[in-house]
């Protein structure tokens, strides 16, 4: 199957036309397609059957949606990005006029379920262009979280450089409700009337992380980053590699705009009330 291969902002060409070249994602679930082979790997990051012709279709269609320069076009969204910052202060302010008591109430569970620890967890995070910013959440974890994740770094289940465990023994008991219902995230919205970051956009993500990006993958920073994103909204948002990641979000970055951001917040909601966070 022949595919258009993508290049980058600056020019840098990734890969050029080619019926002969594949994504190794695309190369490896192929491949296994034509042999019959079928299996289930968490660990790598796949949840689903690689020997399933539907994962590499699934794939293709992705990567053909994105096109060969998923910004193209951006600078001329300047209306949109002016409206999407006044939505979300707007939006922001009207959240904390009608929950201010659920942060109240999820700080008081934080402080009784680990009075040792701070209500909120400060992180460093990258925002648009690669510049760094402080993220707030509600502490979910042990004190000691960052200091003990040397010693995990063998269970990750996360392709690329991103960390996640499915039974991570530094949440805690209050944590874990906190996550499943993404109540954890209510104190991004302090970011968002900052201008960290905006409701709908890519996930901010550690510093660590982005020194590993290569020049395509940088793309996802062109954009501020977000509370919520396509992948937040996927049910299989877990089993969902590095890779495709990478992709929904620039997926999200070519086609953004008022519409989408509207129904990702829609999606969100059906999310966070069906409690399938992690």
């Amino acid at each position: 199957m022949g595919k258009s291969f993508r290049s980058v902002k600056n020019g840098v060409s990734l890969s050029t036309n080619s019926k002969n070249q594949d994504s190794p994602i695309a190369k490896q679930t192929r491949a296994q397609a034509q042999s019959g082979e079928q299996r289930f790997s968490v660990r790598s990051g796949y949840a689903y059957e690689l020997g399933n012709t539907d994962t590499f279709k699934r794939i293709t269609e992705l990567e053909i949606a994105i096109g060969p320069n998923p910004l193209e076009g951006l600078e001329k969204k300047k209306l949109y990005f002016a409206l999407k910052r006044v939505a979300d202060i707007a939006f922001s302010v009207i959240f904390f006029i009608l929950f201010w008591w659920l942060y109240v109430l999820v700080a008081i569970l934080v402080k009784i379920d680990d009075p040792k620890g701070p209500v909120l967890f400060k992180q460093t995070r990258i925002g648009k262009d690669g510049k760094p910013f402080k993220m707030y959440k509600f502490r979910s974890m042990c004190v000691d979280a960052e200091q003990r994740l040397g010693e995990l770094k063998d269970l990750n289940e996360k392709t690329g450089p991103v960390f996640k465990i499915a039974d991570d023994p530094r949440i805690t008991k209050v944590g874990r409700w906190l996550r499943k219902l993404s109540l954890d995230e209510l104190p991004q919205f302090f970011n968002v009337l900052k201008g960290d970051i905006s409701i709908v956009g890519p996930r901010p993500a550690l510093p660590n992380e982005v020194a590993t990006y290569t020049p395509y993958q940088r793309q996802r920073l062109a954009v501020k980053p977000g509370i919520t994103c396509y992948w937040q909204t996927r049910r299989n948002r877990d089993s969902i590699t590095f890779e495709e990641w990478v992709d929904l979000d620039l997926l999200y970055i070519k086609n953004c705009n008022v519409w989408a951001d509207i129904k990702l917040i829609i999606q969100t909601v059906g999310v966070v009330m069906t409690a399938q966070g992690s």
